[in-house]
């Protein structure tokens, strides 16, 4: 577990607000949950919950708004989201090429960056160097602008989100002194950014994260409400209508609200009959992401789409076995536990159900992700099926496992536990 799942979210919200192109690697349910740790002192702010338009704002040289580059932009955008890094960044490198004293070109080389930690639950390090060095760039070009002209509002936007991306990286990291100070500066520029969203659905998605999570983070960290008299108040209705309007309308930041929406339903309001819809769209325009094809997997999965679910899950196995980018062990734990109980419970096919299993052990125990419900149920089924062979070393070495990892109330420490103290 990397981060407080409280300062994650919060972290979220700040980054995803000035959102360009990249998304928080919140969890489904079976992957790791994060550390609680320290509470950063948040100055308040507050964010409207009106669309409002700047009445000083010139708008003329915004590259965020300007629609010919967002015509340039859009097959390199297409291009990250599909994993296809090398062809988006040749696109971005472009861009500075002609704006080299513009904050969009290297914070978009950033987002590129950062999809390439992202899929691997930022288990990699490799990227973390040029990622700080492209946002710090952003930030600094971006100061400059609003230096120039204090309603340069496009300015606000790049800085809050390079700030905001610094935090969330450093938080991973458990750097918290500096996740905290890049947090505080990406919350003084959100407060100015979301004056112009009215201009903008780019602008409105920092909103609508901000309405939802005030209210979903003291409802379920009760602890935290202190912390939270600092926000404004939410109003998490408002907060998903306001996202499905940026999906729907942004450009920028329009994929970015589907995602966060798929995994607000699926994980936090329990509604993966709509979140369904979002994550089948993603997969399908973007066939070689791979977060999105196990997210979508997932949710097949869960609602008992098995035929769905085995085609993505092949899929994702054949495209780690090729060495794709951005299919890695997460992906790649995920889509051999679906094939092993698809193996054992549809097909019957118990040897392969085994084969499976112990590549999802082995996915899970490369990046360290043993803390999660594949990993426990993977063993649990491998200790089952060597009990029914009478192999009772190996049942002896999965129960191990699964009475050393799994909570002291689940059903699976008990039959582990249960097991164990028979075959003493």
């Amino acid at each position: 577990m990397s981060a407080p799942v409280w300062f994650s979210r919060l972290l979220s919200v700040i980054l995803l607000l000035s959102l360009v192109l990249a998304s928080k690697a919140q969890q489904p349910a079976d992957t790791t949950r994060l550390r609680v740790g320290q509470v950063p002192t948040l100055r308040t702010i507050a964010v409207d919950t009106v669309n409002v338009l700047p009445t000083a704002a010139d708008t003329k040289g915004w590259l965020l708004m300007d629609k010919d580059i967002q015509l340039e932009l859009d097959g390199a955008v297409q291009n990250l989201y599909n994993f296809k890094y090398d062809k988006a960044e040749k696109q971005f490198r472009s861009l500075r090429r002609r704006y080299p004293h513009h904050p969009m070109p290297y914070f978009l080389l950033g987002l590129s960056t950062w999809w390439k930690i992202m899929p691997t639950n930022f288990d990699s390090k490799q990227y973390d160097r040029i990622f700080f060095a492209y946002m710090d760039t952003a930030n600094t070009y971006a100061e400059r602008l609003v230096k120039l002209d204090p309603h340069n509002y496009e300015g606000y936007f790049f800085l809050s989100a390079s700030n905001g991306f610094d935090a969330r990286l450093n938080a991973e990291r458990h750097n918290w002194r500096k996740a905290t100070v890049s947090s505080k500066r990406a919350l003084t520029y959100l407060q100015k950014s979301s004056e112009a969203n009215g201009l903008s659905p780019e602008f409105l998605f920092g909103e609508a994260l901000f309405n939802y999570y005030a209210v979903w983070i003291p409802d379920n960290y009760p602890l935290l409400k202190p912390v939270l008299l600092f926000f404004p108040k939410g109003n998490k209705t408002l907060g998903l209508s306001q996202l499905r309007n940026v999906a729907n309308n942004a450009f920028y930041t329009g994929v970015e609200a589907k995602v966060f929406l798929m995994k607000l339903l699926h994980n936090d309001e329990h509604q993966t009959a709509a979140a369904m819809p979002i994550a089948r769209g993603l997969a399908l325009k973007y066939p070689d992401n791979g977060y999105f094809g196990r997210f979508y997997a997932l949710l097949c999965f869960d609602q008992a789409d098995f035929a769905e679910c085995e085609r993505v899950s092949r899929d994702i196995i054949d495209k780690i076995n090729a060495g794709m980018p951005g299919y890695e062990a997460s992906s790649g734990r995920y889509a051999s536990y679906f094939m092993g109980y698809l193996m054992q419970y549809k097909y019957r096919d118990l040897l392969k159900a085994q084969d499976y299993y112990r590549r999802c052990i082995v996915f899970a125990e490369s990046n360290g992700e043993t803390d999660g419900g594949f990993y426990l149920f993977s063993n649990a089924n491998l200790a089952r099926m060597a009990d029914r062979d009478r192999d009772l070393v190996a049942a002896r070495r999965y129960y191990e496992v699964v009475a050393d990892k799994a909570d002291h109330k689940s059903d699976q420490y008990k039959e582990a536990k249960a097991w164990l103290k028979k075959h003493n």
